[in-house]
C-alpha cells in the first residue's frame, strides 16, 4: 500500500451494522508512502494512527471513481 497526504483511505466495514468510513490521510509515517498514517475520519473528524489492513483502499488524490 502506498499513499501521500491529502489521498483517502478508505475503510471498509467488516461485520453486519458497520458501514465504510473515510479518512483523509494527513500524515504519511512510513517510507516511500508506506504505512502507518496519521487520518482525519470525515464522519467524526477525531484524528489517529492507522496501519490499513486488507479491508481498506487507497484513494489517490485526484483520482476518478470508475462510473461516476
Amino acid at each position: 500500500m502506498e499513499a501521500k497526504k491529502g489521498d483517502t483511505l478508505l475503510v471498509h466495514g467488516r461485520t453486519v451494522g458497520h458501514h465504510d468510513r473515510k479518512a483523509k490521510i494527513v500524515e504519511v509515517l512510513g517510507d516511500h508512502g508506506a504505512p502507518p498514517y496519521r487520518v482525519r475520519f470525515e464522519d467524526d473528524g477525531k484524528e489517529c494512527l492507522v496501519s490499513p489492513g486488507p479491508d481498506s483502499v487507497v484513494r489517490h488524490k485526484g483520482s476518478k471513481i470508475p462510473g461516476r
